[in-house]
């Protein structure tokens, strides 16, 4: 067991090449969703331009529910979240892309008013628009008249995000492709990464709690929207179906597969333990190209409460990720292809539960306790400690 000591973990000359050729940098491969690796995200794009994002099409609140019941689609804004985390901020990025990308119509306006803004933005005449040169300029408003051309009357502006609709104008427009626009995308933010969705289908979350009630969709697990649970999840699945579970079993692509059997580390990140994590997992063929790829496996518990952990310790989360990985992997591949170690800082880290270093050594599984949060990121991971930690673990 490593004390809190970060030097005894991180690998400064390592950690300095990196800095000075990130793309270069090692490939570590994160699944996860949401904005829980926003700053770590953006830290690490300066240390690797080469880090895969696996991350969920599930989400069901918010703006993005707005998008999938008007179109049948995916979730894409943990994919646009992602890929603007990515993005070249430096001036040899695409500044004038980030900021209208990253902007989101007012939730103070109507929507004739909001209808007029969107209008200006298709014809070029908008300022966020009107910056960006040709053929970026061109492309984005070609997506946008997408949208517009596609949108049902009834959609509701307020506070979509415009990075939101582009995307869902280039998936209308790519014959419901998401990774052609995802690739368009990324080519028009400069992402430093790569970012893809798991799985491309229109399918929606659905938890089995402990006292035998269902809760559909991502948003009425995170505890954000509707009221927090009350009673443990002992199931999640997917559905083909919002509101009545029809059993969906997608498979992973094979340029997915091929991503996360070449990755040189594979990180299980905090964030919604559940709705990002374990249904990132969901998917078949995640957990056999996990196991087929003999590089370092790293879990980082969240800090603090995580509503959709509700009566979970940090020890049943170990053993509930090592579940879901073997429910695709086989349930007798070992612990060791699975998970290598568990990243904490025992001493400055507000958690839910401590780790049980007994079970740790009965799974075979390192547990490294080191400094990951400082006085200033308190009481979250500090982004710099837990990028040079992964890094120096690939």
């Amino acid at each position: 067991m490593i004390t809190n000591h970060t030097a005894e973990l991180l690998n400064p000359v390592f950690l300095e090449n990196c800095r000075k050729t990130p793309e270069l940098g090692p490939s570590i491969l994160f699944f996860s969703g949401g904005s829980a690796l926003r700053e770590i995200s953006r830290t690490l794009k300066q240390y690797s331009h080469n880090s895969i994002h696996m991350v969920t099409p599930f989400d069901s609140g918010g703006s993005s529910a707005e998008l999938r019941q008007a179109f049948s689609m995916p979730s894409v804004g943990d994919l646009r979240s992602r890929l603007v985390s990515l993005a070249d901020e430096n001036i040899n990025g695409h500044p004038q892309v980030y900021r209208l990308f990253t902007y989101r119509l007012p939730t103070d306006r109507h929507n004739g008013e909001l209808m007029d803004e969107l209008t200006s933005m298709i014809n070029g005449s908008n300022p966020l628009v009107e910056s960006i040169p040709d053929p970026m300029r061109h492309l984005i408003c070609t997506q946008l008249e997408h949208f517009h051309t596609s949108m049902p009357k009834s959609f509701d502006l307020r506070g979509a995000s415009i990075g939101n609709l582009v995307l869902a104008g280039g998936y209308l427009n790519n014959n419901r492709e998401l990774e052609q626009v995802t690739f368009l995308f990324s080519k028009l933010v400069a992402a430093k990464g790569i970012v893809r969705t798991t799985i491309s289908e229109d399918l929606h979350l659905v938890a089995e709690l402990e006292d035998g009630s269902q809760v559909f969709g991502q948003h009425r697990l995170t505890g954000k929207e509707v009221a927090q649970i009350q009673s443990p999840i002992k199931k999640i699945s997917l559905s083909s179906n919002a509101n009545q579970l029809i059993p969906a079993h997608p498979k992973i692509s094979k340029k997915n597969r091929k991503l996360i059997e070449q990755a040189d580390l594979i990180c299980f990140p905090p964030g919604s333990f559940y709705s990002s994590l374990i249904a990132n997992l969901l998917p078949q063929g995640v957990g056999r190209a996990i196991a087929g790829n003999q590089v370092p496996k790293v879990f980082i518990p969240c800090l603090g409460h995580d509503p959709e952990q509700f009566g979970i310790s940090i020890d049943n989360s170990i053993e509930t990720l090592l579940q879901h990985l073997k429910q695709d992997a086989g349930m007798d591949c070992s612990n060791s292809k699975l998970l290598n170690y568990v990243l904490i800082d025992s001493r400055n880290g507000n958690y839910p539960s401590t780790v049980s270093q007994a079970l740790m050594d009965e799974l075979g599984i390192q547990l490294i306790d080191t400094t990951l949060i400082t006085q200033h990121s308190a009481p979250y991971y500090d982004p710099d400690l837990l990028v040079g930690a992964l890094l120096s673990l690939a």
